[in-house]
């Protein structure tokens, strides 16, 4: 497996706004853990990654049973060590080139 970047998120309960499901609604939040490999390239998408997150890009809110939740937004992370793609895993050989292409 060898040494990986674990990026971690935190959100916290706040009121979603205009644009999410319910604008003015508590959300809420939770911790959000992504795994890249501790390579030149992983570094590479966790600057990218930083970016992403510092615009907005990488969470969503979405309605589930009248909660409002912080979920994970279009792009794609990898979520455990293993189950492969099926699972948000590793391994998946085209994983740092298709998160590139979608940064």
């Amino acid at each position: 497996r060898g040494t990986a970047l674990q990026p971690l998120f935190k959100m916290s309960y706040s009121c979603s706004k205009v644009g999410d499901p319910r604008p003015g609604q508590p959300y809420k939040g939770g911790n959000f853990c992504a795994f890249l490999p501790d390579n030149k390239e992983g570094l590479k998408i966790a600057r990218l990654l930083k970016k992403a997150f510092e615009c907005g890009l990488t969470f969503q809110i979405k309605s589930f049973n009248g909660e409002e939740r912080v979920t994970w937004g279009l792009i794609p992370h990898k979520t455990s060590w293993g189950g492969g793609k099926a699972r948000n895993g590793y391994p998946d050989a085209q994983y740092l080139h298709e998160v590139s292409t979608v940064l």
